[in-house]
Formats: C-alpha cells, structure tokens, sequence
C-alpha cells in the first residue's frame, strides 16, 4: 500500500503529464517570482525547459522553488473534474538526455522576438501537493 506521500508524488506526475506548461516559483532578490516553463516528467522527476535570454532560470538554480500546472481553464481529455498540482523541490541546472529532450517537443523558435534559447531545469521533488474538484460545473 502507498503512504500519502507516494500517492500524491505518482498522482501529481501522472496529472503533470497530462499539460504541458507550467510555472516555477522562487524569490528573486528578495521578492516573490513567477516564471512560466514547458515541463516533461521523467525518472520521478520534473524537467523544466525555460527561455535563457530572461534569466529567470538564474534565480532558480540551487534554490528551493515550487512549480504549479493545473487544467483549470481547459481540462485535458479524460478529465473527470478539474486539478491543481504543485511540486516543490531543490532545482539544478542540467543537461537533458535525448530521450528526456524528446519529452518535451519542439522547441519555440522565437521568444519576445529574440531566438529561444533552451535552459534545461531538473526538480527533485520534496512535496507533492494534488487538489482534484469533481462534480459541479467549471462555468462561471
């Protein structure tokens, strides 16, 4: 039987896998930050692709930071209801495998009209946290 740690940890990937994009969070000289990134899940942990020219990628490495993805404004199909994820872990830059690059696509071409230029992130998971709401209608 799985602890409730676990289950969230194998709950929150299986949702993560299910959306492609998220956003990280951290503090950037002293302030709260928030970053958005394309994510891949792979061997029980989360990959982040984010632009380099920004820099946000900086404020991230070696620090604790938490990263959040839900289906909230378009569930995914098969979706039951709606959910929330929120992972939350020591992030380290790295350089992806082939197999883990594959995960995440192609790559955009242009970001704010500058060339993309791909960071690579990985999260070690600390805290998996999963909210799930059925029933109900998602409209307004």
């Amino acid at each position: 039987m799985l602890s409730d740690t676990e289950h969230d940890l194998r709950r929150g990937f299986e949702l993560l896998a299910r959306v492609p994009y998220g956003r990280v969070a951290t503090s950037m000289r002293a302030l709260p930050f928030l970053a958005s990134a394309r994510h891949a899940v792979a061997d029980g942990r989360l990959l982040l692709r984010m632009h380099r020219g920004y820099g946000y990628h900086l404020a991230c490495v070696g620090s604790v930071v938490a990263y959040g993805a839900d289906n909230l404004c378009a569930p995914a199909p098969g979706d039951v209801g709606q959910w929330s994820v929120q992972c939350v872990g020591v992030c380290e830059l790295v350089e992806p495998t082939t197999a883990e690059l594959e995960l995440f696509g192609s790559a955009p071409h242009f970001a704010d009209g500058e060339l993309f230029d791909p960071v690579y992130l990985r999260v070690a998971p600390q805290l998996m946290t999963v909210h799930e709401l059925r029933g109900g209608s998602a409209e307004p």
